[in-house]
């Protein structure tokens, strides 16, 4: 198993100790408010240098101090150990690998691959397209660190043509179009190859769980091949230099830029029509958990590596019978971490290599 321990300092409401996971699976089991999700978001920032419940560092800190830290020991496939320290303190972090600073954060992203299961996941079915897009973009960078490049310098780049159009200052348009389209139809290329993959996984996923055959993933690319070659080429960048010089009319009025990644659609279909609208809490629920299964199933397929599952409370929103399906389904994982209410039937779901921790105040014990 990855992690092997965890210790915390004044990380929200959690105890300033050591928790020993060092187990295949590890649940943590207490009322709302305790402490569960504090646990699995302290697994995700050793993970990822970042927080999946929110983008400002000072609100994870204990009340009344003025700094966090989390440390965590773990080991990889080949049994080598391996720690990372990570602190917050003034307003800056730092991140450290085996005592050497790490400058960049895209080096520690794929270095514990979790999939996270939350309940902000439901936004990838009912939520605005910019969710969709970042479920793509962040499935890509788990294995791909040079797709966090490609997606930095197209936004630098979007800035700064959407600052001419806002100063009216239109002599550098011309350069900005030809590094906008070289830098978005990149992302582009690789954003559609990612959902070809994901149709392959997702669809049969959805039909063994619900009984509903048909349910795909429809990418609508903001920039789109000429007509007269639709199906045939993809857009090449003289293609989306024409169409910006085109559309610069627009992109002047708005002042800002109104096609290009940033634009993307990602849409659920079933027989030619949009199925999310029509589709039940429950179904919905499901396309959102079902595409974090298929983004583990997508990662280890290409790396032949097997993730972190971090699940918070997400069993929840299932029947018994779709839960059974789902837990039956999960594909093969490196180390399971699910937090749970005491009244649920967790003891159903624990194997024998399961630990098992009761959080109450931030404290946890067996």
């Amino acid at each position: 198993m990855p992690f092997l321990s965890l210790t915390i300092n004044n990380f929200r409401n959690l105890a300033n100790k050591t928790i020993d996971i060092s187990a295949k699976e590890v649940y943590f089991v207490g009322e709302n408010g305790q402490g569960k999700s504090n646990l699995l978001e302290a697994l995700y920032y050793s993970a990822y240098g970042t927080s999946f419940r929110t983008h400002t560092d000072s609100q994870i800190v204990k009340n009344g101090e003025n700094s966090f830290a989390v440390h965590t020991l773990y080991m990889q496939e080949g049994g080598s150990l391996h720690k990372i320290d990570i602190t917050y303190a003034s307003g800056a972090k730092r991140i450290e690998k085996n005592g050497k600073r790490i400058q960049d954060r895209k080096e520690l992203i794929n270095t514990i691959p979790c999939v996270l299961f939350c309940h902000d996941d439901m936004k990838f079915a009912t939520g605005e397209p910019e969710w969709r897009r970042f479920f793509l973009d962040q499935s890509l960078t788990m294995f791909n660190p040079l797709y966090i490049d490609d997606m930095r310098n197209y936004k630098k780049v979007l800035k700064n043509r959407n600052m001419l159009l806002k100063e009216k200052s239109f002599d550098m348009l011309n350069v900005y179009d030809v590094q906008l389209a070289q830098n978005g139809l990149e992302i582009q290329k690789k954003r559609k190859n990612a959902v070809f993959q994901f149709n392959q996984i997702f669809s049969a996923l959805y039909e063994d769980i619900s009984g509903i055959r048909g349910v795909t993933i429809l990418y609508m690319p903001s920039w789109k091949e000429p007509p007269d070659t639709v199906g045939t080429r993809f857009p090449t960048v003289e293609d989306i230099v024409q169409l910006l010089e085109k559309n610069r009319s627009r992109d002047v009025i708005m002042e800002t830029t109104m096609s290009g990644p940033h634009r993307d659609k990602v849409i659920f279909m079933r027989d030619g029509e949009q199925f999310v609208p029509t589709a039940s809490t429950g179904q919905q629920r499901l396309i959102a958990l079902l595409l974090r299964v298929s983004q583990a199933v997508y990662y280890t397929r290409i790396t032949n590596a097997k993730p972190l599952f971090l699940m918070d409370d997400v069993l929840l929103e299932l029947d018994l019978n779709k839960r059974q399906k789902l837990t039956a389904l999960l594909p093969e994982y490196a180390q399971l971490f699910c937090t749970f209410l005491p009244e649920e039937p967790y003891e159903r779901y624990k194997k024998s290599t399961t630990r098992i921790y009761r959080i109450e105040k931030g404290m946890w014990h067996d």
